[in-house]
C-alpha cells in the first residue's frame, strides 16, 4: 500500500499534495506501467484522509494522461516514456468567410462588457499617469518594460509552476505579430506543422509569412509524432493543454514522446500555444509541456486575450536560453509594439493581485453559465439527439448531435434563423470528415435569455 505524509503548513491542498506524490513516483518509475493504484476507499482509510481527497488526485492524474481507469476494475499507471534523449539546448486554399450578424453566436469569443474589470483598469491607469509619467516618454526595451515582464514570471511560478527569468519573456500585440517574429527567428527554410484539425489562422499566418506550412493529424491524445517524423517538420505548433476545436488534452505520455522527437534534431523546436490554460474549469491547471522540458526546445505562448479582452492586444512567449541570445542579435531593432502605457498597466493590474481575483471571477461566472446550458440542454427535448463533452476547460465544450443531416445543412438552415454553429469539420485543413455531427458551443458572450429560444429554433429542424 502507498504511504504518504502530509504537510499541514503547506499552502497546497491535500489532494494536491497527494497528485504530487503519486506523480512524481510515476515519473522517478516508483509506479510502473499498468500497476494497479489502490481503491479509493481503500487509500482514503489507510492515508487517513477523505474519499473526496483520492477522487480529485485520480482525476487530476487523469486528465494529464498519468493513470487511466477501467471499468469496474480500478485505477492503472499509464506507460510514460519520459526518457528522451538530450542534446546541447542552443499553402493551404481555404475560403473566404464572409462576416454577417446573427441573434445568437456560438462561434464568438468577445468577453461581455459586464465582465472586464473597469473600475479597477481605470484606478491602475491614473496610478501609472501620476506615477510614470517619465518612463511613459522613453522607448520600452525590445521585450517589453522589465515591470511587466518581472510580473508574467511570478505569475507563471504560481500559476504554472514554471520558472523563467523576465528577460526569457517577449511582449508581442497579439500572437499573429510574435508568430512573425518567430519565422524570422528561426529561418524560412524549415517546415511549420499546425495541428489538423486547428484554429486557421496560425496556418494562414505562418503561409503568408511564406513559411511552408503542413497539418498534422491527430488522435485522441494529440498530435501525430510519426506524421511529424514523415513530413521531416522542423518547427510544431501545438496547444498540448486544452487543443481548439476538440478539446483535447495531451497525455503526458505524448508530450515526453513529442520531446523526444525535437530532442533528435538540433534545429526542431516546439511552438507552445497556452492561449487558455487560465480559464480551466474543474481540478488544478494541466501543467505546462514546457515545465517538462529539460533541453530548452520548447517556445511558450500565452495571451491576455482570453482573460481581459479579446480587444487588448497584449501577448508574450517565452524563448530558450539560447534562442533569447540569438533574438538579440538578429530582432532588436524591432520596437516593442505594445505602449508603455498598456504595459504599465497590466504590470500593476497582475502585481497587486487583481488579476488573480480577476481570473477566480472568471471562473465562477463561466462555471456557472457552462452548468447552466449544458442543463438547459439536457432538460430539452433534444436530450436523446445529442451528446456533450469536453466541458471541463476552456470557453466552448462539444456537442454531437445524432441526425442524417448534413452539417452545411444544419449550419445553413440555423444562419436562416440568426444562428451561427460552427462544425469541428470547418477546421481541418485535410482528410475532412462529414459525418462526425459535432458542433463547437463557445458560450463565453451567449446571452442566457436567448438560449431557449436557441433550442426551441434547433428542435424544430430537427424534428
Amino acid at each position: 500500500m502507498l504511504t504518504y505524509s502530509f504537510d499541514e503548513n503547506n499552502h497546497k491542498s491535500l489532494y494536491q499534495q497527494l497528485y504530487t506524490f503519486i506523480k512524481n513516483d510515476i515519473l522517478e518509475g516508483h509506479l510502473t506501467a499498468d500497476e494497479k493504484l489502490p481503491s479509493k476507499r481503500t487509500f482514503a482509510k489507510n492515508l487517513g484522509i477523505s474519499i473526496i481527497t483520492i477522487e480529485n488526485a485520480y482525476a487530476q492524474l487523469m486528465a494529464e494522461g498519468y493513470i487511466y481507469s477501467l471499468p469496474k476494475k480500478g485505477f492503472y499507471v499509464s506507460p510514460i516514456n519520459n526518457k528522451t534523449p538530450l542534446i546541447p539546448a542552443k499553402m493551404i486554399h481555404k475560403p473566404s468567410i464572409k462576416k454577417e450578424s446573427y441573434w445568437c453566436d456560438f462561434s464568438s469569443n468577445q468577453t461581455p462588457a459586464h465582465l472586464f474589470p473597469f473600475t479597477t483598469w481605470s484606478k491602475l491607469m491614473k496610478d501609472v499617469l501620476n506615477e510614470h509619467q517619465s518612463e511613459l516618454m522613453i522607448n520600452p526595451p525590445v521585450g517589453g518594460i522589465y515591470e511587466l515582464r518581472e510580473a508574467i514570471s511570478h505569475h507563471l511560478k504560481e500559476f504554472r509552476n514554471m520558472d523563467v527569468e523576465p528577460e526569457r519573456i517577449i511582449i508581442g500585440a497579439g500572437t499573429e505579430y510574435l508568430y512573425g517574429l518567430l519565422v524570422q527567428l528561426l529561418g524560412l527554410d524549415l517546415v511549420y506543422a499546425v495541428e489538423n484539425p486547428g484554429y486557421n489562422k496560425i496556418l494562414d499566418v505562418y503561409s503568408s509569412l511564406g513559411a511552408k506550412c503542413v497539418p498534422i493529424d491527430m488522435d485522441e491524445q494529440g498530435i501525430l509524432v510519426n506524421q511529424l517524423e514523415d513530413l521531416d517538420v522542423d518547427i510544431a505548433h501545438i496547444s498540448p493543454s486544452h487543443h481548439f476545436p476538440t478539446g483535447i488534452i495531451m497525455p503526458v505520455s505524448r508530450r515526453y514522446e513529442l520531446l523526444g522527437w525535437a530532442n533528435k534534431k538540433e534545429h526542431r523546436y516546439i511552438i507552445e500555444d497556452d492561449y487558455d490554460s487560465e480559464l480551466r474549469l474543474s481540478g488544478q491547471p494541466i501543467p505546462a509541456l514546457q515545465s517538462i522540458d529539460l533541453s530548452e526546445k520548447v517556445i511558450y505562448m500565452n495571451t491576455f486575450t482570453k482573460t481581459l479582452a479579446s480587444t487588448i492586444r497584449i501577448s508574450y512567449m517565452v524563448l530558450p536560453h539560447h534562442l533569447l541570445e540569438l533574438y538579440n542579435k538578429k530582432l532588436s531593432f524591432y520596437a516593442c509594439t505594445v505602449s508603455n502605457f498598456e504595459q504599465y498597466t497590466l504590470a500593476s493590474f497582475i502585481n497587486e493581485h487583481y488579476f488573480d481575483k480577476h481570473i477566480t471571477k472568471l471562473r465562477n461566472h463561466y462555471h456557472n453559465k457552462r452548468d447552466a446550458i449544458v442543463k438547459m440542454l439536457e432538460e430539452s427535448s433534444l436530450k436523446d439527439m445529442i451528446t456533450i463533452s469536453k466541458e471541463d476547460a476552456g470557453l466552448h465544450f462539444l456537442i454531437t448531435i445524432h441526425t442524417h443531416m448534413s452539417d452545411e445543412t444544419l449550419i445553413n438552415k440555423l444562419k436562416e434563423e440568426g444562428i451561427h454553429l460552427r462544425a469541428i469539420s470547418h477546421y481541418y485543413l485535410k482528410n475532412i470528415p462529414h459525418t462526425s455531427h459535432t458542433f463547437i458551443m463557445n458560450y463565453s458572450s451567449i446571452d442566457l435569455d436567448k438560449l431557449p429560444q436557441a433550442i426551441e429554433i434547433l428542435e424544430k429542424i430537427l424534428y
